[in-house]
């Protein structure tokens, strides 16, 4: 058999590591990490945050 690998297209990128981000550059991306609770009947009605 022969040692050498045959590919005929690039990996799946899911496949690949991810580059490097450090908490600054994800903040500078996305923003701030948001609460993920559901709002009250309250801040429903009144549009409350």
């Amino acid at each position: 058999m022969s040692s050498m690998n045959f590919r005929s297209s690039r990996p799946d990128h899911w496949v690949s590591p991810r580059p490097y981000s450090d908490a600054s550059l994800r903040y500078m991306k996305h923003g701030p990490v948001l609460p993920m609770d559901e709002p009250g009947l309250l801040a429903r009605l009144f549009g409350w945050r």
